[in-house]
């Protein structure tokens, strides 16, 4: 089970920008793998995971968004009911505090499940 590199950007509540910020790094061809985005008050916020993180964060930086990075679990789970509540009772059972999680299916046997945890070298371990 691998770690993720994510990466976090703040940005303004508009229409288009996640527009802006996927053809920015589709430009330089980096590929999102997993995409988070949520608005609090007047400003968004996007979370995520691209095949080529080093690229992805130059890319961001350079267009003014700030990215912040943060080490994360990455967790193949077969799609079907109950397998994310099977991980999440291993994490919870092992003491691993779980931030956030993001899971996305695309009709197949296996989803990725990108999840933020306290501590991911004990929430591995936990998985193993």
């Amino acid at each position: 089970m691998p770690r993720a590199v994510e990466l976090k950007i703040r940005v303004d509540d508009r229409p288009g920008i996640l527009g802006d910020v996927a053809l920015a790094l589709g430009a330089k061809k980096v590929n999102l793998r997993a995409v988070n985005a949520w608005v609090e008050g007047i400003q968004g916020y996007l979370r995520m995971v691209a095949d080529k993180p080093a690229a992805a964060k130059k890319v961001l930086a350079a267009a003014g968004w700030m990215p912040e990075e943060r080490e994360i679990l990455e967790l193949d789970i077969a799609d079907k009911p109950g397998e994310l509540g099977k991980a999440a009772r291993r994490l919870g059972d092992a003491g691993v505090n779980i931030h956030y999680v993001y899971v996305g299916t695309a009709k197949g046997r296996k989803v990725a499940a990108f999840i933020g945890v306290a501590d991911v070298k004990a929430a591995m371990a936990a998985l193993r």
